[in-house]
């Protein structure tokens, strides 16, 4: 299952995060990729999980920002 959610996102979860926590702003796509990721039978690691988390927890602080 992992090799199906990777082959659909040419990033890893590392870059997306990076990127997202990096420029303040969450698209749509980004909010799809960590929403797909969390809810798969992907095997998220704690890591992984630790950096989703943050963008959410961001995302409801105000720091970070969704694009339409």
């Amino acid at each position: 299952m992992a090799g199906d959610i990777q082959g659909q996102f040419p990033q890893t979860l590392k870059q997306i995060v990076d990127r997202i926590l990096n420029s303040g702003q969450l698209s749509r796509l980004d909010h799809l990729q960590l929403v797909t990721t969390m809810l798969s039978d992907y095997r998220v690691t704690d890591e992984e999980r630790h950096q989703i988390n943050r963008v959410f927890d961001d995302i409801q602080t105000g720091r970070i920002k969704i694009l339409d």
